[in-house]
């Protein structure tokens, strides 16, 4: 089936409450903070961090953008003109002047790695009183920061980077879509020019979000959301962070890199006969970037394709070096050299990374991280899928015996992967023969099980009259 992101909604469906709770077991996702690190996070947001050798930015206007009622928020910008260029300033939260060396935090930390997302509640990293207060930079906060200072040229090409211990306070916060952010759109248009010219790939994904809807049988659908044109330029700064960390952790010859393979040639040969299928024009010759990126995600066989293009592209990991970065340590989406660095109240890496370019680092941590990171997400992946896969058979359990169009992907011992465009739905058809990848089908839906999320599809009888 598709992998995608759910949003959740203030009550969803009970049956749906039942199954994210049975997914969340069935992953072992503790339920609550043990009671020494709730203390420990309520102590520590009580204690004042040390303020020695940061700068003063108080007064500096930074501002806050994140989703609509976020509290846990890692990042502040203030953007400005500089000559015919740009100077970004991005304050990230310092977890490490917050949260105790050693302690039950960190160590309840590293168990978890990274903040996981359902629908109904999220799995956080830190305790509330750390997560969703001392640590986040929350308006009018005297708070603890690692500030990037990054200079653009006129086409908003990096000039100079460096990251300063600083004391900030955020002087606004917005909500996406909310208010215009000074020179966000302009930077962010440059930034994203830019990326289309190293060939990076952005898969223009639209989340799903489960919302009740009594004219429904099981009461709820599923719809795609709307994204503002602000949460991709807000993207293209943190990018821009995260690639002037690894160039500060390379010129030092130490650090921690995100790292992603390129895209698999047999997976793109398979998408090229999807979008044949689905009827999408991809002329020959026409490189495997330019193509995804054109493809319009408020289409339902585009978005079809996009999802089909996440399958295409290589593992996404983590690369510890010392001495050169090693070859290949690329993250193939973004076309240059990366780190995570700008979320660290909800990854645990970023606050290392942000250690390290501030001139700290801990080496060992460092050398751990990859294996930490890697188990984390691929936790927080499986749960993910098994969230969508339980949605789409709930959307589809009261339609066993209908008709879909579909387009077939391709074919393996477990049968034949199939796409259907509305709903966006991957699933498996048993057929002999199989049809040929690429190939039109019609497909009956006989099965649609919630416990095992799983959907069974067979070639459709033919039409009668």
């Amino acid at each position: 089936m598709t992998e995608r992101y759910l949003r959740g909604v203030p009550e969803p469906p009970g049956v749906l409450l039942a199954d994210f709770q049975r997914i969340r077991d069935e992953f072992k996702l503790p339920r609550a903070f043990p009671d020494p690190v709730l203390a420990e996070a309520e102590r520590a947001a009580a204690t004042d961090w040390p303020r020695e050798r940061r700068l003063d930015l108080r007064d500096l206007q930074f501002l806050t953008i994140d989703p609509p009622g976020s509290m846990d928020l890692d990042q502040a910008m203030l953007l400005e003109r500089s000559g015919d260029g740009y100077t970004v300033r991005y304050a990230i939260a310092d977890v490490a002047a917050v949260v105790p060396a050693g302690g039950a935090v960190q160590q309840e930390a590293w168990l978890r790695g990274q903040t996981v997302y359902c629908p109904d509640e999220r799995i956080s990293l830190y305790p509330p009183a750390i997560g969703e207060g001392a640590a986040s930079l929350l308006p009018d906060q005297e708070r603890p920061a690692l500030v990037y200072v990054i200079d653009l040229d006129g086409q908003g090409r990096q000039t100079a980077a460096r990251v300063e211990r600083a004391i900030v306070r955020s002087h606004r916060r917005l909500a996406y879509g909310e208010a215009e952010v000074p020179l966000l759109e302009q930077i962010g248009t440059l930034r994203n020019a830019l990326a289309r010219q190293r060939g990076s790939i952005t898969l223009n994904t639209r989340a799903q979000t489960v919302v009740p809807d009594p004219s429904q049988s099981w009461g709820y659908r599923i719809e795609l959301e709307h994204r503002s044109p602000d949460e991709d330029w807000n993207a293209e700064i943190s990018l821009l962070a995260g690639m002037a960390a690894a160039g500060i952790m390379g010129s030092r010859g130490l650090g921690l890199l995100r790292t992603m393979a390129g895209a698999d040639p047999y997976r793109v040969k398979q998408l090229r006969a999807a979008a044949r299928g689905l009827g999408v024009d991809w002329p020959e010759g026409r490189p495997f970037a330019e193509f995804v990126n054109s493809l319009d995600p408020a289409l339902p066989q585009q978005a079809a394709l996009i999802e089909e293009a996440r399958d295409a592209m290589g593992h996404a990991g983590y690369a510890f070096f010392e001495g050169s970065p090693p070859e290949g340590s690329e993250h193939a989406g973004i076309a240059a050299r990366y780190a995570h660095t700008t979320a660290p109240l909800r990854r645990l890496a970023d606050r290392y990374v942000l250690d390290l370019v501030a001139g700290g680092g801990d080496r060992e941590a460092l050398a751990k991280l990859p294996e930490v990171m890697s188990e984390a997400g691929s936790r927080a992946a499986r749960v993910e899928r098994a969230i969508v896969d339980d949605v789409e058979t709930r959307v589809l359990e009261h339609r066993v015996g209908e008709r879909f169009t579909a387009v077939a992907l391709e074919n393996d011992r477990h049968g034949t992967v199939i796409r259907i465009a509305d709903p966006p739905v991957r699933a498996r058809m048993h057929a002999d023969p199989a049809p040929a990848p690429g190939d039109i089908v019609a497909v009956q839906l006989t099965r649609a099980d919630p416990v095992s999320r799983s959907l069974e599809f067979h070639p459709a009888p033919a039409s009668q009259g």
